[in-house]
């Protein structure tokens, strides 16, 4: 058994079989043959060796005639360790006697070749690993006909296991199949995260390296709420974490209960509790527990989803499905909230260095005024089916704001000219996730109608923290005094100027932090559905005055890790039974 500690960024737990991608999405199988195909498929293997050494030949002899013979010389190892017989002979036993498919077999012997090479010391023989993995990686490629893994396709229940996985290729797991899924990197607050969230898949990010220890078909164990991954788990760990999976089932089923009562606190003091989406298929989860409306709609997954840019139409259906379906509640539509290092349809940025800084959210609408004109008369067009308002994300200065009011003064002209019907006094509001927001909302007061704290960026821009980066993840807190002084400033405005504020942020699902909040003053919490339950289920535990008691102390105290201490011991009074 192996426990690999990573980051927790979707609760819950997950057992299963495994796939594994490797870096270029190639899915390893572990599949075995019939009797009647054996030799088929030891043909197949053959021409696979002898494909992937003209291949490698060809390449040796290009850069034998640029370079020299000395710069040759990898390709030639190469090509001997591909026909070393005791190889040949290692993956035909696999596929005669074992029935291994030929894949199958590959992966699990060169993936053994490798790591005997990694637990030698020294650079020459990590090089030996890496011409092990080129090598599977070529047969693989030769095996499966180059194809990438379309995890939207999976029709069978499994934990997915990857280097990396691109938000686009996480919201196209079919949550019903997808049980779970672990990466070597990222971190905590990336948008891959955000989707495992919403779709209330178990999920851990920033393992390290780890995929060349297990081959797909393995029973593994994902732990979401610790931010672990057992390989090769043992009797007792299983027993213990399927008990678990029964008591999160459990669970669930006592929280439904709630589905119809408000989030109303022990003295009567109403919390609205709202829920975020990513696509709108998601509404019926929102409406199955109970929240009173979509407090942030991420549109920025039409762009992800899609090989091109979305038309004005592809807006508009979208749209109109979740207001229609919503029948009067609230839709919060938070505009393109991406870099342009995503969208594929857009020029590379020439000196994007550090994208967090660079050119996206509302930076990257402003530059692409057309693109974002298309949104905006999509959502304008839509309003008429529903309660929908307009977020503006990432906004820093005044200039930005009004200028992105501006854009959608501009197209609701346009629609005026071509007689389209819109909603001619819809709500507009903005995000507050950069300090030079919360310094500056006395201002912004003026100019908008609602807000919504985004915690995710406001905490990696308060504390100087990429929160994709495995190596300062452990900095990413949104328990740092820092953070909550910022909220609580943010809220104070916003109450004083009697502007409606809101969280959508991962904090705000975090029943750690509930208490704080409405103790700080906040009335309105827009998180994932599958959170919603617990945090109705804590909020009609409290109440204002305990909350405001806990608030007091926290803003008090100097470091997050006492902060942390503090809420774990109040939540655990409330809810003895919660698990963080």
């Amino acid at each position: 058994m192996k426990r690999l500690q990573g980051i927790a960024v979707s609760p819950g737990v997950a057992i299963g079989e495994a796939i594994v991608l490797d870096n270029e999405g190639f899915r390893i199988p572990r599949r075995f043959l019939a009797r009647n195909v054996v030799q088929h498929e030891l043909v197949r293997l053959h021409e696979a060796i002898a494909r992937v050494t003209s291949d490698i030949q060809e390449s040796r002899q290009r850069v034998s005639e640029q370079l020299g013979d000395d710069y040759a010389a990898i390709f030639s190892a190469h090509v001997q360790m591909l026909n070393d017989p005791r190889l040949r002979e290692e993956l035909e036993e696999m596929i005669r006697d074992r029935h291994y498919s030929p894949e199958y077999a590959v992966s699990r012997a060169l993936r053994r070749y490798a790591k005997v090479f990694q637990s030698l010391a020294g650079d020459y023989m990590a090089e030996r690993a890496n011409d092990v993995f080129d090598i599977e990686k070529r047969l693989l490629r030769r095996l499966l006909g180059e194809r990438r893994e379309d995890l939207g396709k999976i029709t069978s229940e499994v934990l997915v296991l990857a280097r990396n996985l691109t938000p686009s290729e996480t919201a196209h797991m079919n949550p019903r199949f997808v049980r779970g899924f672990a990466t070597e990197v990222g971190g905590p607050g990336s948008h891959t995260a955000i989707v495992a969230e919403g779709l209330g898949i178990p999920a851990v990010v920033g393992v390290g390296s780890f995929l060349s220890d297990v081959s797909g078909g393995e029973t593994i164990v994902i732990d979401g709420d610790e931010g672990l991954i057992i390989l090769q788990p043992d009797e007792e760990t299983l027993a213990r974490y399927r008990h678990e999976v029964d008591h999160q089932r459990d669970m669930a089923v006592r929280l439904a209960s709630l589905k119809d009562l408000p989030a109303e606190t022990t003295d009567g003091v109403q919390v609205q509790l709202l829920g975020n989406i990513e696509f709108p298929s998601e509404v019926q989860h929102c409406l199955d527990r109970g929240v009173s409306g979509i407090g942030l709609y991420r549109t920025e997954f039409l762009y992800l989803a899609n090989n091109g840019e979305p038309t004005e139409d592809e807006h508009l259906a979208a749209y109109k499905s979740v207001a229609e379906q919503m029948a009067g509640f609230p839709v919060v539509m938070r505009t393109l909230d991406l870099g342009a290092d995503k969208l594929p349809t857009l020029p590379e940025p020439e000196d994007e260095r550090n994208p967090f800084l660079g050119l996206r959210s509302i930076r990257l609408a402003l530059k692409h005024v057309d693109m974002f004109r298309t949104q905006l008369r999509a959502i304008l067009r839509a309003s008429v089916t529903g309660n929908i308002r307009i977020m503006f994300p990432l906004i820093s200065t005044l200039i930005e704001l009004r200028r992105a009011k501006m854009v959608l003064a501009d197209a609701m002209e346009d629609l005026e000219e071509e007689g389209l019907s819109f909603d001619r006094d819809i709500k507009v509001g903005m995000m507050v996730e950069v300090p030079s927001a919360v310094v500056m909302m006395d201002h912004f007061c003026d100019e908008v109608d609602f807000f919504s704290i985004g915690t995710n960026d406001l905490v990696q821009y308060t504390l100087a923290v990429d929160r994709s980066n495995k190596d300062v993840a452990g900095l990413y807190t949104s328990a740092d005094p820092a953070v909550i002084k910022l909220i609580k400033m943010s809220i104070d405005c916003a109450n004083e100027h009697g502007k409606p504020i809101s969280m959508c942020g991962q904090m705000s699902g975090n029943p750690l932090y509930t208490m704080l909040l409405l103790g700080l003053g906040l009335r309105s919490l827009s998180t994932t559905p599958a959170a919603a339950p617990e945090l109705k289920r804590l909020c009609r535990s409290v109440s204002i005055p305990e909350c405001e008691a806990v608030a007091e102390r926290v803003l008090r105290m100097e470091s997050s890790r006492d902060v942390k201490a503090l809420l774990r011991e109040e939540l655990l009074k409330r809810l003895p039974e919660h698990i963080e």
